[in-house]
This record gives C-alpha cells, sequence and structure tokens, in this order.
C-alpha cells in the first residue's frame, strides 16, 4: 500500500495515498474564532475556503511549528452523507511517499486517539495509520462544515 508519511513530534504517521488529494506548502491561514485549538483555520484555496487542521494539537503535543518541509495534506473528507469536502491537515514534516505491506499492519493494541489505526514496523520505525472516518468528532464536523449534515 502506498501511503504519505508525515512526523507529528517525533512519531511517524501516515494516510493511505488514495485519501490525499493534493499536498500545497503551509500557507497563512484565516482564524476560526471559537474553534477547538487544534483547528488552525481556514485555507484560501483559489477562492474556496479549506478548513485546516493541526496534526500536532490534535494529537495533543505541541502545536505545530513551520520548518521548510511543513505541509498542508489536502484531504477529501468523507461525509456522513456519502459526499466528500476539502479537509487542509497541517503536517509539521512530510517525508514522502512510502510504500507499506498491508499484512504487516497489525492492531497497536492500546486504545488512544479514535484517529490513530494500525502500525507498522520497518527499518525507519513505527509508522501508524490515520482514519479520516476518524478524525473529527461529529460536533467538530459540525462546526467546520456547516452545511454537511453533521448533528453536534
Amino acid at each position: 500500500m502506498k501511503v504519505m508519511v508525515f512526523h507529528i513530534g517525533a512519531d511517524r504517521y501516515a494516510l493511505p495515498l488514495w485519501a490525499v488529494a493534493r499536498v500545497v506548502p503551509a500557507a497563512a491561514l484565516k482564524a476560526i474564532p471559537l474553534a477547538p485549538a487544534w483547528v488552525a483555520g481556514l485555507l484560501d484555496l483559489h477562492g474556496e475556503a479549506v478548513p485546516v487542521i493541526d496534526l500536532s494539537s490534535l494529537a495533543g503535543v505541541p502545536p505545530a511549528q513551520l520548518w521548510y518541509d511543513s505541509r498542508i495534506i489536502l484531504v477529501d473528507y468523507p461525509t456522513s452523507e456519502g459526499a466528500t469536502r476539502a479537509l487542509g491537515l497541517l503536517a509539521e514534516h512530510v517525508v514522502g511517499v512510502d510504500s507499506i505491506d498491508g499484512d504487516a499492519l497489525l492492531d497497536p493494541g492500546v486504545g488512544g486517539a479514535p484517529f490513530l489505526g494500525q502500525v507498522a514496523a520497518s527499518s525507519a520505525g513505527m509508522l501508524q495509520l490515520v482514519s479520516l472516518e476518524q478524525l473529527l468528532a461529529p460536533d467538530v464536523r459540525a462546526l467546520l462544515f456547516q452545511d454537511a449534515g453533521a448533528a453536534p
């Protein structure tokens, strides 16, 4: 399976490549008042307002610092109606594309953040998948995608 690899703090995480629409440099974002701290803001993407989540803050580590390899990973976030909406994921260090053996993915065996999925070991270290479907709680979906029908 092809994945987009990035870091949250010192740890490696990945999204399935099929979930990644595009990767853009980190850019200035418009703040969203009263949003949770891990909502980084809105990205102006060719006139479309795209909400951006700070993956570091979401995972409970200090907010992302912008580095030369910080990026906004744009994904097509699945809504409860079966449609998709653009969502940006601010990642501190984006490593790039890698391959992992689907048979090597294991249950982490420890409960934690609901958006963190299976893990795989490699010579570069442990890698954990991020589940887009579990990334946002219903109340946050309603905040970010007001017309997507998600109820708090």
